[in-house]
């Protein structure tokens, strides 16, 4: 479900029309960021976690790559305080694997394990990463491909793409300088979360 585009201005027609086209709502917020200018000139990127779906835009507004994900199994907008030692330490409960809503400014950097990762939110483990080596990777990858949205709903947290839209869009994008997530919630409308982005442009 690896979808690219690497020129052209924004607009809703810079994307592929087929599954990996980014959704309605990721469309609408990316050109109200565009118009506000909340990005500030850099690259940034739109998760639409009713989708489990993630759009990444240069930042000039061009759309670069967007593809599923697998997004945090545990349905929530706010992260449990204590997450991020709780992961270090491997004692997650149900109720921390959760992937945080909100507008997060990334930093490229490095797992634990050496893993090339993008921090949204350091202290509380949140960041972009790839599939990892391990007995669920086979499952995982399969949900990427042909999964639904649902079914995507697997990780403990962190927005998790495939090696490749990893390698050819993350990496590049928002793995060289600091960037901008948009983490739409499940739970309402984004534009109660970003009402100054919602009204932009009015």
């Amino acid at each position: 479900m690896l979808a690219t585009t690497s020129s052209g201005a924004f607009a809703s027609s810079a994307a592929p029309a087929d599954a990996a086209s980014p959704s309605p709502a990721t469309r609408q917020l990316a050109a109200q960021v565009l118009l506000a200018g909340d990005h500030r000139q850099r690259a940034f990127a739109v998760v639409d976690k009713r989708a489990a779906t993630i759009a990444v835009y240069s930042a000039r507004g061009q759309l670069v790559g967007t593809t599923a994900a697998l997004l945090g199994q545990t349905s929530g907008d706010r992260s449990v305080p204590g997450v991020g030692l709780r992961t270090e330490q491997r004692q997650l409960r149900p109720s921390d694997m959760t992937t945080k809503a909100g507008r997060f400014d990334t930093e490229p950097g490095l797992h634990l394990s050496g893993d090339r990762v993008v921090w949204l939110d350091y202290e509380d483990a949140l960041a972009i990463h790839r599939v990892r080596a391990g007995p669920q990777r086979a499952d995982r990858l399969q949900r990427l491909a042909q999964g639904s949205a649902t079914e995507r709903r697997v990780s403990a947290g962190c927005v998790v793409v495939s090696e490749a839209f990893f390698d050819q869009v993350i990496a590049p994008v928002l793995g060289r300088a600091r960037g901008v997530v948009y983490v739409m919630p499940e739970q309402g409308a984004w534009q109660a979360l970003w009402p100054d982005l919602a009204g932009a442009g009015g």
